[in-house]
């Protein structure tokens, strides 16, 4: 069967849309974290709650999970960046969901992107302002669903999807006043 431009096998009855494997890249951040009242803050866990909560979705892509690190992102740095960027040009994969802490989110975006060699890889990057377990109204699950619809419809290039909005790695910067994402280049703060 002949594979259109938008990666639907195309026959003279119907459409079979081909299912993307996608390889989630996991590295801590608010949304694999637990609130700790004695602290008065967010903590992140010493395992992702990522894979068992997209397992109970039931998805009908192939998944994949690699755990580069587990940290708070203001803890992130240039060589957890290239950790992960390394991930990525080694796999024969080609969507990526990286989840990762929202205040360096931005820098890591545009780390990856100053840095990739390869040129046939979607990259997004998702987080939440609330940890995905322990609170119902938590913008974690809502972020990461919309990542990985989207991660299967944009062009090769790296994205940050957050509040229901993709953006390219240099525009989006990080509101904590509102918290959420706007573009640098169209929204005033």
């Amino acid at each position: 069967m002949p594979i259109g431009s938008n990666g639907m096998f195309l026959n003279s009855k119907f459409i079979i849309i081909a299912q993307m494997k996608v390889h989630f890249i996991i590295t801590g951040g608010t949304i694999d974290s637990t609130w700790d009242g004695t602290r008065d803050t967010a903590v992140v866990l010493p395992e992702s709650v990522i894979p068992s909560y997209l397992e109970k979705i039931r998805l009908y892509n192939e998944v994949d999970f690699s755990v580069v690190f587990m940290k708070d992102s203001r803890d992130v740095n240039d060589e957890d960046r290239q950790s992960l960027l390394k991930i990525i040009e080694e796999s024969p994969d080609k969507n990526f969901i990286v989840t990762h802490g929202t205040y360096t989110m931005p820098d890591t975006a545009k780390f990856i992107q100053s840095n990739l060699k390869r040129n046939d890889a979607t990259i997004v990057l998702t987080g939440s302002m609330t940890p995905l377990k322990g609170f119902d109204m938590s913008d974690a699950g809502f972020n990461l669903g919309f990542a990985f619809s989207k991660v299967q419809d944009l062009e090769a290039g790296v994205y940050l999807c957050m509040n229901g909005r993709v953006f390219s790695a240099e525009e989006a910067a990080k509101s904590l006043s509102e918290g959420k994402f706007y573009s640098i280049f169209s929204e005033k703060q």
